[in-house]
């Protein structure tokens, strides 16, 4: 029998990130009851899987577990054709300040001395969101979806989270960083990966 997910189903945002707890949501439209990781208290489980669906199915499955619930995870990166692909998994990591805080102003700042370094004049970049759906003790299924677009710095709006302010996507004007949500909700990595899940489960 297939899998499924009917309307009106809880499920557990596997997220401590306000900002992609906030488009999951939007992107499920008001289909279901969201909870989050976040909110329910669940642990983080350490992120050492080296793929963004690797990762989506560890967090989705973990939250999955911890909750009883079937539960809903992203992992999402920003991939630079200059840096061979970084930061990429690690797009969190870069966030990292040497205070232990995290701050995306300042990975967005690393990313830019990091290209520098380089010498490289490719401002080439692509978005990735792999989305994973864990059901306790149970199947998974996973989803990737991606975006190309051209890194501008310095960065431009104070929409969006993480990378959104240098990300300027193919065929735009704006950065995510700039754009109306719903805009974005309809272009991007995660808007992509989502149709691929509603294909699969809806």
């Amino acid at each position: 029998m297939a899998l499924q997910l009917e309307f009106g189903t809880v499920l557990v945002s596997a997220t401590h990130n306000p900002g992609k707890a906030s488009e999951i949501a939007a992107l499920l439209d008001g289909r279901f009851e969201v909870l989050t990781a976040g909110a329910l208290g669940l642990p983080e489980p350490d992120e050492v899987e080296q793929t963004f669906v690797g990762n989506a199915v560890l967090k989705a499955r973990a939250a999955a577990d911890a909750s009883g619930r079937i539960a809903i995870a992203d992992d999402s990166g920003l991939a630079v054709a200059a840096l061979g692909g970084a930061p990429g998994v690690l797009s969190a990591r870069w966030a990292e300040t040497p205070e232990g805080a995290r701050d995306f102003a300042f990975a967005m700042d690393k990313v830019e001395q990091a290209i520098a370094r380089t010498g490289s004049a490719d401002r080439s970049a692509r978005f990735h969101s792999a989305l994973a759906v864990a059901w306790p003790q149970g199947a998974v299924v996973a989803v990737e979806g991606t975006v190309d677009g051209t890194l501008v710095f310095p960065g431009r709006g104070t929409r969006g989270f993480g990378y959104d302010p240098i990300f300027l996507p193919q065929g735009e004007t704006e950065t995510f960083g700039e754009m109306d949500p719903a805009r974005k909700h309809a272009i991007s990595h995660r808007a992509v990966a989502f149709a691929k899940l509603r294909a699969a489960l809806f």
